[in-house]
């Protein structure tokens, strides 16, 4: 390079100025200087015939010409002055000089980067000339990949760097669309984050999401430029492989001797404020929440607030020699509404296995005769629903309408007066009634004794629970699953413990952190042989099962009330 002083009207800019069509710049903070002492800091420049381009020192160009336009003229401007015909040596001295200065829009540094390259200069070398990555680089030439509409539209200001920079990982296809909608006065065109989910059809996982070795996933990968990484394409196999991983490592934490871990549906943020931190050895849970984007964040030893005051109060009652309370982890793994619904199906199906045990029932009825229990005064179990769904579905029971035959049966085997007996005293009553059974034969005593202890027998007691397990109740014989049962599980680790049993472990992993409603759909295509699942025949929950079978870790009524006589009665 040679330096040379050369005369202001022999200098022009260079269309390889990167800044050449800009309009002229702001150089009101060199025009002092220019004015008082000339240009010091020499222009790059490059000869062209009798003339010479301006391909770096385009402010100074401006600032000089504006002295000239003052005074008519200035001394000649220092230059240094390339070789001939160096267009890539006279670009890259333009380009550095306007980088170390101020960063250029993504546009104007593609057209001077794609410009290299057709000069010849690669990837890597035009990184090394201006001290970026060649992942930087290659962003900008990515936008060589977009249609002309779409680089119009950025040069015009119609749209951000974000929609640019979403748009290269568009196809050619997906952007003539994508020009539709914009070009659509009715329609909507995805702007930034918004662009980039249209593109993947509402989902955008990056691949730093996974928490699964990504050699694992077979779909594809689609780069994203302007990240690291890139984005999966296949959303259902990352789903798959994510939920197996976030399953394995719940298992590794109750391995590890965390009492509960939690795994959050996709989307529900896990509160810290609602929560209290408990160490692990006093009972403190593990919380795994996950993003819609794939990411997954785990929150070790919390318990909810209420909770952990509770557990906080029988501690210190414990210390203080109050004695126990409830249980640490009261609470409950079921709603009241399930827990109705299970104890009046369960109550359902004994009571109807008691009439076939007339020997049984009789022992119940002195049992209850010593120690009164129930509705032993007596009473019939009223079997009060708390909702009218649960009625309905106790009414659609087999066993329900099977034990309702029993009773127009017994009544009218003792003959009793249809009013009831009313007007009659009490004690006029039941010697009415013992004055028919006397009528009767031991066979048919036996029958009414055991209607009798079966329509007093308390619902949600453990007597059933007892009864159940004696005489080994299966009660996949007189209950069916229902819509009703499936609505009212609202427990994760339930629903998912059940798909386990139903589908497999690897199915129940694969969904562990999906909504109990598409867990709880699975279930049911399975038990159907429906959506391309293999059917499954005579499943039974274990949460109608004799003996109960629980499936949280939380408190259960039900679970306690079978626990308390599982030791007590052996099985008939």
């Amino acid at each position: 390079m040679e330096l040379r002083h050369i005369p202001f009207p022999k200098l022009k800019l260079s269309p390889l100025n990167m800044r050449h069509a800009k309009k002229a710049p702001d150089v009101s903070d060199l025009l002092p200087s220019v004015r008082a002492r000339g240009v010091l800091v020499p222009l790059l420049v490059r000869p062209d015939g009798k003339a010479f381009e301006v391909v770096a020192g385009r402010r100074r160009y401006f600032a000089a010409r504006l002295v000239v336009k003052e005074r008519g003229k200035i001394a000649p401007l220092p230059c240094g002055v390339l070789a001939p015909g160096d267009d890539a040596g006279a670009l890259e001295a333009s380009m550095i000089e306007n980088l170390h200065r101020l960063d250029p829009d993504p546009m104007s540094q593609y057209e001077s980067f794609a410009r290299l390259t057709k000069e010849g200069r690669s990837v890597g070398e035009i990184a090394a000339t201006f001290g970026l990555k060649e992942a930087q680089v290659k962003q900008r030439l990515a936008i060589g990949d977009l249609l002309p509409q779409v680089r119009d539209l950025y040069r015009a200001e119609e749209i951000d760097p974000a929609t640019l920079q979403a748009l290269t990982l568009a196809s050619k296809a997906q952007q003539q669309d994508w020009l539709k909608l914009y070009e659509d006065p009715g329609s909507y065109a995805p702007r930034g984050a918004d662009c980039k989910r249209w593109l993947f059809g509402g989902e955008t996982i990056p691949t730093k999401a996974a928490i699964f070795p990504l050699d694992q996933y077979t779909g594809e990968v689609v780069t994203d430029l302007f990240g690291e990484g890139g984005y999966f394409a296949d959303g259902k196999q990352f789903w798959e492989l994510q939920n197996r991983a976030i399953a394995e490592r719940r298992e590794r934490y109750l391995k590890g001797g965390w009492t509960a871990v939690e795994v959050l549906e996709v989307g529900k943020t896990f509160h810290e404020w609602e929560h209290q931190k408990v160490a692990k050895k006093k009972g403190g849970k593990v919380y795994i929440a996950t993003s819609h984007q794939g990411d997954v964040a785990v929150y070790e030893g919390y318990l909810p607030t209420r909770e952990a005051q509770r557990l906080e109060k029988k501690t210190k009652s414990e210390k203080d020699g109050a004695g126990a309370t409830s249980p640490a982890s009261a609470v409950p793994v079921m709603t009241q509404a399930l827990q109705n619904y299970l104890e009046l199906h369960r109550h359902a199906v004994v009571r109807l296995a008691v009439l076939g045990k007339p020997d049984v029932a009789v022992r119940l009825m002195i049992a209850h005769a010593l120690a009164a229990s129930g509705h032993w005064r007596v009473h019939a179990e009223p079997q009060q629903a708390r909702s009218e769904a649960i009625a309905a579905s106790l009414k659609a029971s087999p066993a329900q309408t099977a034990f309702a035959k029993e009773r127009e049966a017994v009544i009218a085997l003792l003959a009793l007066p249809e009013d009831g007996g009313v007007g009659l005293s009490e004690s006029t009553r039941t010697a009415a009634v013992f004055a028919r059974l006397l009528a009767l034969t031991d066979k048919q005593v036996a029958r009414v004794a055991a209607f009798a202890m079966a329509e007093s027998l308390a619902a949600g007691s453990a007597v059933v629970e007892a009864l159940g397990v004696h005489l080994k109740v299966d009660a996949g014989k007189f209950w069916t699953l229902d819509e009703v049962f499936f609505d009212l599980i609202r427990d994760k680790a339930t629903v998912n413990a059940m798909l386990a049993e139903v589908a497999g472990k690897a199915v129940a992993d694969a969904n562990v952190a999906e909504k109990a409603k598409t867990q709880n759909q699975i279930i049911k295509d399975c038990l159907a042989g429906a959506g391309g699942r293999t059917k499954v025949e005579g499943w039974l929950p274990g949460l109608m099962a004799f003996p109960f079978r629980d499936y949280g870790d939380g408190f259960n009524p039900i679970a306690r009330a079978a626990g308390s006589v599982a030791a007590l009665v052996p099985a008939a």
